[in-house]
């Protein structure tokens, strides 16, 4: 199996080009990525699995087992001390300054993502994640986008200045891992 996990590994490097792409808000890049593969990929599903047992998540547990026998995960995050400066209120302040300013207080380290968000960008992290999700469908490679993995991968440090992660896990086998899963 070590060809088709070597084309895992291609076809992440491919679906890191289409997060890199995919459109954003005034054309300025806020997006991420890193792909982990070998000690690093057992290391992040590992903070999954603490991150699930300090806080009796299953669904983390569970997850870190689908990314521990993965071939790869490509990690996608936004970048957090940014905004797109509408003054739409879609974060939930008046002005983009003001949620700025309300970034810089410290949440609770049970938080996994930084916020408040500018809610453009937390669109363009969608229209990136679903852009790399959509080639990895393409070159029929097995994945599943995690919310769990981008926690662990911040709880890690990992994607340094993103507020907000996400992972989709890659795995080319006989059967979807991430298809029956229990819990």
């Amino acid at each position: 199996m070590v060809f088709e996990s070597d084309a895992v590994e291609m076809v992440a490097r491919l679906m890191a080009l289409s997060a890199r792409t995919a459109p954003k808000a005034r054309g300025i890049d806020v997006i991420k990525t890193m792909i982990v593969t070998g000690e690093e990929k057992t290391t992040l599903a590992e903070a999954m699995r603490e991150f699930g047992e300090k806080h009796n998540i299953d669904y983390f547990i569970r997850d870190a087992g689908n990314v521990a026998v993965s071939d790869a995960c490509l990690l996608i995050g936004s970048l957090l001390h940014d905004a797109v400066n509408l003054d739409c209120g879609g974060c939930g302040y008046s002005t983009c300054a003001e949620m700025l300013d309300a970034q810089r207080e410290t949440l609770p380290s049970a938080t996994p993502y930084r916020g408040p968000n500018c809610i453009v960008r937390m669109a363009d992290l969608g229209i990136a994640v679903g852009s790399a999700a959509k080639t990895a469908s393409i070159h029929n490679v097995d994945n599943r986008v995690m919310y769990t993995a981008g926690v662990g991968a911040l709880s890690l440090g990992w994607l340094e200045g993103c507020g907000v992660a996400y992972g989709i896990p890659l795995r080319a086998s006989g059967k979807d891992i991430f298809f029956d899963r229990t819990r």
